[in-house]
């Protein structure tokens, strides 16, 4: 899913972009708006998040059925020099994966179709501070790729709840700590700049909270769950 979207993605910032690139349009739009020393704005975004494991022993993947959330969230940018921007961007990201257990993680024990299966839902306070590298403005669009780190507060975490997968609940932490790279093209249009861009996350802390019984079908073969995504962001400023 990941790769379709980078893929998408990708076309569609191509294709806009080559269109602008050819076509005979002169006019430049907002011709001072990056002179700007601050500048601000909001975005609205579509995000895909998975799940990465590292195993104890060799043994059946736990499979992650992804689905699609939405984001939303502010941009502050601040001009550093001509072609180099530091932005802040916090966001509301919310989104549910399923975790799917393989019945060998439950051999010798009796189970369910219910103990196959975890929801974890989880709804992040996103705060990424990147760093934006701008290529030269050709007409009205301008090419840009984004790296960065940033920190999120997963409100759905489960982290203090006393109950773990025996009762039904798979618990995550609160604090989460990523680094961030993607591309995007600024178009400046009549009033605004409207910005698409493409980022991928990557977790650097793991986030499973292991439960209580270190025989746990559900934690005890996981060293580590660390969280990864794509976002599919559009830009208003």
């Amino acid at each position: 899913m990941r790769k379709h979207l980078f893929l998408f993605g990708f076309i569609l910032l191509s294709q806009v972009a080559s269109a602008q690139l050819f076509s005979k349009e002169k006019i430049r739009n907002l011709e001072t708006e990056d002179k700007k020393r601050l500048s601000y704005g909001f975005f609205l975004g579509y995000n895909s998040y998975d799940f990465n494991f590292d195993y104890n022993t060799d043994q059946a993947d736990i499979l992650v059925e992804k689905t699609g959330g939405f984001s939303v969230g502010l941009i502050g940018n601040l001009r550093i020099m001509e072609y180099m921007d530091l932005r802040f961007e916090p966001g509301l990201y919310i989104t549910t994966r399923n975790l799917v257990y393989n019945e060998s993680y439950f051999q010798g024990m009796e189970f369910t179709d219910t103990d196959l299966k975890r929801e974890v839902k989880s709804t992040y306070i996103h705060f990424p501070l990147l760093m934006k590298f701008s290529t030269k403005r050709i007409n009205n669009f301008k090419p840009f790729v984004v790296a960065g780190l940033s920190t999120a507060l997963n409100l759905s975490s489960n982290e203090n709840n006393p109950d773990d997968n025996s009762s039904g609940q798979f618990r995550t932490k609160k604090n989460m700590f990523f680094y961030e790279v993607g591309f995007g093209v600024d178009f400046y249009l009549y009033f605004f700049k409207f910005t698409p861009s493409i980022r991928g996350v990557f977790a650097l802390n793991d986030e499973i909270i292991q439960d209580k019984d270190p025989n746990s079908p559900w934690t005890s073969n996981v060293n580590s769950m660390k969280t990864r995504g794509v976002f599919l962001n559009f830009t208003f400023q």
